[in-house]
């Protein structure tokens, strides 16, 4: 079993290698009539653009993909000079016509952007023409290699039961040189994602057929990153099945994250892109879904019918009705740990490394002051894009819609929830974004602490202070010291994941929604022979 582990490993990083390879094939140009074309297509207004695009482009050379990026990028930068200081000549002299007749042929919108729409129609070579194969040696070795890995497991193990032997004795899972190689990969992965998109067009061409399939419509790096999504959390899926197939709760919330993901947060908004209707996703409450008020997307609605209609009503109602309400009767963890696709990949990805949250008082410090702020700072955002939206202006108080919302994608939609809520899994533990920074995590976890029938009992009299289920929390939270007290957990974190309760070996922890009187049940605890404290006592 444990050669077929051995073989699985190398499956896995020969198709990694190849999908990470894959970014640095094909040619990127264009014959003079495919640029015609294209220019035509896309009806350009600056004869200026379309000339640095057709010296940079229209070329016998083998482009590769950072080549290509970079003269696109130079086109744009050339064009959108020149246009500024004509811009800023006609303003000193105070022509107005001339100067807002200069915008038209300005090139807007982020330039990798730009250059990755121009990489799909330029883009040639091996991996476009030959999609599926290339999706087999990729998609297809990484998946076989993963299960080869993991399904071992339902041998080695042994009997169901709890399983966490070695943790901290495995490069991969303690921090060590392994951890710190995923981390990087990871934080690259997602840089390039975000910020570089067009560096990774090539893995657009392996899943273009089956974008095509589900939405008609060509693979953008949203849907790259939608099906490795779907298929990152199914394989590891199938890891959290075989280790806590000891326990229902963890085998029915791994299906419940499986399938919202899957057929909520990806196949459903994909087919309704092909039935020419706003992709969305009905189970994204705001804040997390942080954009669903920003103009563009009211606009969008409230010009889609009746079913953009819908979608807008059903974003606010579940936002203010539906989510709290369901807090109430079952805590944050019908959420976080039943639905959500960033609760989901925690729970599979990053579950190797679930220990690795810091269980100390200044980091429960730390994230009530940044996982507050960030829901402040996500109501501010949406108070002032509203406002400048129904009045028509593009500021509010001085701060400028523009501004704060691109500074909110940036910081956190970006930076916050992708590249370090995700990219740091191995040093940091996999609950980062949920525990620090989701706005939605905070809304939640507001309505749990103090009005929610949700708790986890504790038996005080049976615990034995082994300690696991303070080690396993991923929220950070010091589970064993209110087990060795007999005292509820009641915690705005707490997402009820109920892995304290999987791993605990007497039995101790129990995942309850009961009456809210006393649900919180602070219990004083009395140490050692000190006269003191035997004077407390007498008090009493």
């Amino acid at each position: 079993m444990k050669a077929i582990k051995n073989i699985g490993l190398v499956i896995f990083l020969t198709g990694l290698t190849l999908f990470t390879a894959t970014i640095f094939t094909g040619n990127f140009t264009f014959t003079q009539q495919e640029f015609d074309s294209f220019v035509a297509e896309k009806g350009y207004k600056s004869e200026l653009f379309v000339e640095e695009l057709q010296k940079a482009l229209v070329t016998d050379e083998n482009v590769n993909i950072f080549e290509f990026s970079k003269r696109v990028r130079n086109a744009v930068d050339v064009n959108n000079k020149y246009y500024n200081e004509l811009i800023a000549k006609y303003n000193a002299e105070k022509n107005w016509k001339k100067k807002g007749a200069k915008y038209q042929y300005k090139i807007n919108g982020k330039p990798h952007t730009i250059s990755f729409n121009i990489a799909k129609k330029a883009g040639s070579g091996f991996v476009k023409e030959n999609a599926g194969l290339v999706w087999f040696l990729t998609f297809g070795l990484g998946i076989i290699g993963a299960l080869l890995f993991i399904l071992p497991n339902l041998i080695l193990l042994g009997k169901p039961g709890i399983k966490n032997d070695h943790i901290y004795q495995q490069s991969a899972t303690n921090r060590g040189f392994i951890a710190w190689l995923v981390l990087v990969y990871l934080v690259a992965f997602y840089l390039v994602l975000y910020f570089m998109a067009d560096y990774v067009v090539n893995w657009t061409f392996i899943l273009d057929p089956i974008s095509k399939v589900l939405n008609g419509g060509d693979a953008s790096q949203w849907f790259v990153y939608g099906f490795l999504y779907c298929t990152i959390m199914l394989t590891m899926g199938v890891r959290m099945y075989i280790k806590y197939r000891h326990n229902k709760y963890q085998i029915i919330r791994t299906t419940s994250v499986l399938f919202f993901q899957i057929v909520f947060a990806f196949l459903i908004p994909e087919i309704m892109t092909s039935l020419n209707m706003p992709g969305y996703d009905f189970k994204n409450a705001f804040p997390l879904d942080y954009d669903f008020f920003f103009e563009w997307n009211l606009k969008s609605l409230t010009e889609s019918g009746g079913i953009g209609i819908f979608i807008l009503v059903w974003g606010i109602v579940l936002t203010l009705i539906i989510v709290p309400v369901m807090v109430y009767f079952f805590g944050k963890r019908w959420y976080c740990s039943w639905v959500c696709g960033c609760g989901g990949l925690a729970e599979t990805l990053g579950d190797p490394y679930r220990q690795h949250s810091n269980k100390s008082l200044n980091a429960w410090k730390l994230e009530r002051w940044l996982i507050h702020s960030v829901l402040v700072f996500s109501l501010v955002m949406t108070l002032v894009t509203l406002y400048c939206y129904f009045s028509g202006t593009s500021s509010f108080l001085g701060i400028k819609s523009q501004w704060i919302k691109d500074t909110y994608s940036f910081l956190i939609g970006a930076w916050f929830a992708g590249v370090i809520g995700t990219g740091f899994y191995p040093i940091f533990g996999n609950r980062v974004w949920c525990r620090f920074g989701c706005p939605l995590a905070a809304y939640l976890g507001l309505v749990q602490r103090f009005k929610s029938r949700f708790r986890i009992t504790t038996n005080g009299g049976q615990c034995i202070s082994c300690g696991n289920c303070s080690t396993y929390c991923e929220q950070g939270i010091d589970v064993r010291a209110y087990a060795q007290k007999g005292e509820n957990i009641v915690r705005s974190s707490c997402v009820g994941c109920g892995i304290c309760s999987a791993v605990c070996p007497r039995g101790v922890l129990k995942l309850e929604n009961g009456p809210e009187e006393g649900r919180i049940n602070p219990t004083e605890i009395l140490l050692g022979n000190d006269v003191d404290l035997m004077q407390l006592v007498n008090k009493k």
